[in-house]
């Protein structure tokens, strides 16, 4: 293998990653085609929806990762795909290298889920708090507290303000509590996520764990290793997903897909050694 990695087109294209692009291209026709001809919105069937949401099927973990949401989107996941998976898989072999990617994206998704659960278990936890003993100064809490990225301030003004003028008006109490319970289920945990991202990244550290002294040229210009190129870009997700930017990318799924694709390679390394 060369001392430099540098994608150069199309020139390797085993079973595995063109199956892979193959299927995600399908599906991304599919969903514009049926969008477009029935009104029907595929991601409402096979994008990944929180256990808790009312839209969530079992088999969301799997096809989540075949939907796209744009033509950017699915162009830079099969971009990157092809750019490192074709090493990988001439490396690993098609089989696991299909096993892994899958395991990733399930992963990914697994991993968003349950950052999903706990970030919105404290939310959940105030608006039924908030139930037993509603008024607009509490109102204004729970809106400081949980929902300041996500409800329009004017909302929560108008409420509180019309409270004010009516205080022993009970109505209020229930209105809102509905109000922060819909935002609730369409904000937290109904935000569906598409995309091969989480799987991608897994193969991204795969790649940077086999070969890590390769060197990638960022932007085609700027050389780095590929194991400060893989450290970098999971920084950046874990400082933006903690920081909670609202950008509506699912960085704990990026890093989910890290993380499993991390344990794999750990397990075969051992599993070698034994």
């Amino acid at each position: 293998m060369n001392d430099q990695y540098s994608p150069q087109g199309f020139r390797m294209l085993p079973t595995g990653v063109k199956h892979l692009l193959i299927l995600n291209i399908l599906f991304y026709v599919a969903s514009l085609v049926v969008q477009r001809s029935t009104g029907i919105d595929l991601d409402n069937y096979l994008a990944l929806y929180f256990v808790g949401c009312d839209m969530f099927r079992p088999w969301q973990y799997i096809t989540y990762m075949f939907m796209h949401g744009s033509v950017e989107h699915i162009f830079f996941n099969m971009f990157a795909l092809w750019m490192f998976g074709y090493i990988l898989e001439n490396y690993w072999g098609t089989r696991r290298f299909v096993i892994f990617y899958l395991v990733c994206g399930i992963g990914a998704g697994l991993f968003h889920s349950a950052v999903i659960w706990l970030t919105s278990a404290p939310v959940l936890s105030a608006i039924n708090t908030y139930a037993l003993d509603p008024s607009p100064d509490a109102l204004i809490q729970i809106y400081n507290d949980h929902f300041v990225n996500i409800i329009r301030p004017d909302w929560v003004t108008e409420v509180t303000n019309a409270w004010r003028a009516n205080p022993y008006d009970n109505d209020y109490g229930m209105l809102s509590t509905n109000a922060l319970m819909d935002v609730y289920n369409r904000h937290i945990i109904g935000i569906p996520t598409v995309g091969a991202s989480g799987a991608v990244y897994g193969i991204l550290l795969a790649f940077g764990m086999m070969f890590p002294e390769q060197r990638i040229y960022l932007y085609f210009l700027f050389p780095i290793k590929a194991k400060w190129f893989v450290i970098g870009y999971a920084a950046i997700e874990l400082v933006t997903g903690i920081m909670g930017t609202n950008d509506g990318i699912a960085h704990f799924a990026h890093l989910g897909g890290m993380l499993f694709g991390l344990i794999m390679i750990l397990m075969w390394r051992r599993h070698r050694e034994i």
